[in-house]
């Protein structure tokens, strides 16, 4: 049989490898649309030479291509979709993903069908020097570009010297993702009162509780969630700590969040594609909160269903792409739990050793199935890594899997002792 051309926006080769292990790719040949290093180790976005690039390369494979996907925010999820209804491929409607990735037009949608799940939210502009007094919102408030992810530029705002310092410095650095992402809105035809408003942040009242992300899909209308993640914060930060896999939240409170998640995704009219979708349990008042919906499989959490499941979530976005409806994901992995951790450092500093391969060796001989990913070199200046949040700095992840969360966690401090990390006070 031949195989099928499945395209990805912003291939690396670690999730090409995560690829391989599925079961289509006996039946598909995983190509880039566009390499992980065009979509994020770049200074601006070129929308247009991107979606040049891509095409040119979907259009030369042998065959053509027969499905497009992302496991990337902006600008892999849009492309995709632009390039999925440019080629007459599966997938869902740029509208709806836009939907999705605007954070201002995302909560008006949310607040039409779910008013009571999300946060007080408003819209300001930050090159407006009285922002903070046009501002409903009581402090301590959220701020965030309209247009983000990992939380790069959001912050906890206590009061209005915070927020001109905060804004002073954000302004530069989010134009980097608003403008293109603006510009994207205004040349495909998006409500003009949103793709040319003066107010490219938002701010949002705090919500909080137990974190986790609800993995789904959409086919034919049909909204199905497979899997609940666990986020855990770091203590006394808003940094992720780690990903759990499955969830500790209590059934009954999963499917009043699954409920949420397909009133708002039918509310945008999102369908033929994957998502995940966070949300806040507040056990006190028995509250749940949407965070947001991402219009894409988490590649963070590939390795989770991997290890629990015996596939990666990166199956649902194959089977959409190609525009079958997937399969259930049963528990056949090695497995009970598995967690995804992120080794951070929250000063200021220039690293000066870091992992080398004999400790990864040493590593992979005691865990063979612990995964590592390093983010830094040693003479590096944290300060330089990009899209970090606005906290801490991430050194390397890890995925774990093991018998239970103690086992995972004991695996994880083992690790720990054999990825030896040293820093010098930065310049």
């Amino acid at each position: 049989m031949a195989a099928h051309n499945v395209f990805i926006v912003g291939l690396d080769e670690i999730n090409r490898a995560m690829l391989a292990m599925l079961p289509q790719a006996k039946r598909c040949r995983f190509s880039p649309a566009l390499d992980f290093a065009e979509i994020r180790e770049v200074d601006h976005f070129d929308i247009e030479a991107l979606l040049a690039t891509a095409a040119r390369r979907m259009e030369a494979v042998d065959g053509g291509p027969h499905g497009v996907g992302s496991f990337y925010d902006f600008p892999g999820t849009t492309l995709s979709a632009i390039l999925a209804q440019r080629f007459s491929l599966p997938g869902p409607s740029l509208e709806s993903v836009l939907k999705c990735e605007h954070k201002y037009w995302s909560r008006l949608e949310q607040q039409k069908v779910i008013p009571g799940n999300i946060p007080a939210f408003q819209a300001f502009d930050p090159f407006d020097d009285d922002a903070f007094d046009k501002l409903d919102l009581i402090p301590p408030f959220w701020i965030k570009p309209i247009k983000s992810f990992r939380s790069y530029l959001a912050f906890l705002i206590h009061d209005e010297r915070q927020l001109r310092e905060v804004l002073h410095a954000s302004r530069e650095q989010s134009e980097q993702l608003t403008g293109p992402f603006r510009r994207i809105m205004t040349n495909y035809g998006m409500p003009t009162e949103l793709a040319e408003m003066r107010e490219t942040f938002i701010a949002e009242s705090p919500i909080g509780g137990a974190q986790c992300t609800l993995e789904g899909y959409v086919h034919d209308g049909q909204v199905v969630t497979y899997g609940v993640v666990d986020s855990v914060n770091e203590a006394d930060s808003s940094s992720f700590s780690r990903y759990e896999y499955p969830s500790m939240i209590p059934l009954e409170i999963q499917h009043r969040m699954m409920d949420a998640t397909r009133s708002v995704l039918q509310q945008l009219g999102y369908d033929n594609a994957p998502f995940n979708a966070e949300f806040f349990y507040e056990q006190a008042s028995d509250q749940v909160w949407l965070l947001e919906i991402n219009p894409r499989v988490s590649q963070s959490h590939a390795d989770l269903f991997h290890k629990v499941n015996g596939v990666s979530n990166f199956a649902i976005l194959v089977d959409l792409a190609l525009g079958c409806k997937p399969k259930p994901m049963a528990r056949h992995g090695q497995w009970s739990v598995a967690g995804h951790m992120f080794l951070r450092h929250y000063e200021p500093a220039r690293v000066v050793r870091t992992p080398s391969e004999a400790d990864l060796a040493n590593l992979k001989k005691r865990q063979p199935c612990t995964q590592v990913k390093i983010h830094v070199t040693a003479g590096q200046d944290l300060r330089d890594l990009p899209n970090q949040d606005s906290y801490s700095y991430a050194l390397a992840e890890l995925s774990i899997g093991g018998r239970d969360r103690v086992d995972v966690l004991d695996r994880y401090d083992d690790a720990l002792a054999l990825l030896p990390f040293e820093f010098e006070p930065a310049a």
